[in-house]
């Protein structure tokens, strides 16, 4: 038994990044958990389910919402780092009897999110043991960890693989929750810059009230964008 962990949604212009841990044994798991870009909706909707709905697995999910990736004192780097702790602690919180089975020692296999693997790891294993000020940061107790991070361990790991399937769903329920706030819209799309259909959104939200909305990325170069563009109109009308 051991805990994978991953995120979801760190290139997107809307919405949070989401990272999911999965303490579990590889036997626990469906046999189909694969990274979920590879998988339909629907398939990640069912092994998310399975997945929770299991005894012997412990899941933790935790939210990057947009103020904070805005802020200016910190990096996606950094805060793929910290949302991935932040994940882990929450699955040690709730793992319950899962937990009770541990050694004094877990181990960690997480999707790299830094071009150095060593690196990310042990960012990670220190942020884990040590959250420091960390606002979402949890009172319990972390036992000694021994991480690991690889490049395309959502693909080649099954419990990363399957922490990759939780954050994704994850996600994607936050997004219609927030899809939901814009009923006057005809959809956000995605929330990747590349889809039009967001890029739509952003360009009609802010004709409409003359600043991103609440759920934009604002120090993403989109909104920058759309804004730059927004007053470029708006001069040439006058």
């Amino acid at each position: 038994m051991y805990l994978g962990v991953d995120e979801a949604g760190k290139g997107p212009v809307l919405g949070p990044m989401v990272a999911a841990a999965v303490l579990a044994d590889p036997a626990a798991l469906p046999p189909d958990a694969d990274d979920s870009k590879r998988l339909a909706p629907s398939r990640r909707e069912a092994i998310d389910a399975a997945i929770r709905g299991t005894d012997a697995v412990a899941v933790g999910v935790a939210f990057v919402e947009p103020g904070e990736i805005d802020r200016p004192d910190t990096d996606m780097n950094t805060l793929t780092v910290r949302g991935q702790a932040r994940a882990v602690r929450a699955a040690l919180d709730g793992g319950g009897g899962v937990i009770a089975d541990l050694d004094e020692s877990i181990r960690i296999v997480a999707d790299a999110g830094d071009t150095s693997e060593a690196r990310f790891a042990r960012r990670l294993g220190e942020f884990v043991a040590d959250p420091g000020t960390d606002a979402a940061a949890s009172d319990a107790d972390t036992p000694d960890v021994d991480v690991s991070a690889a490049h395309g361990a959502d693909e080649d790991d099954p419990v990363v693989s399957a922490a990759s399937v939780v954050a994704k769903v994850a996600r994607d329920e936050r997004m219609t929750e927030i899809d939901a706030d814009y009923p006057a819209y005809d959809g956000l799309g995605s929330g990747y810059p590349s889809d039009p259909a967001t890029r739509e959104f952003l360009r009609a939200y802010v004709d409409d009230h003359g600043d991103v909305p609440d759920c934009a990325r604002r120090s993403w170069a989109t909104c920058d964008d759309v804004l730059a563009a927004a007053e470029q109109s708006g001069l040439d009308e006058f």
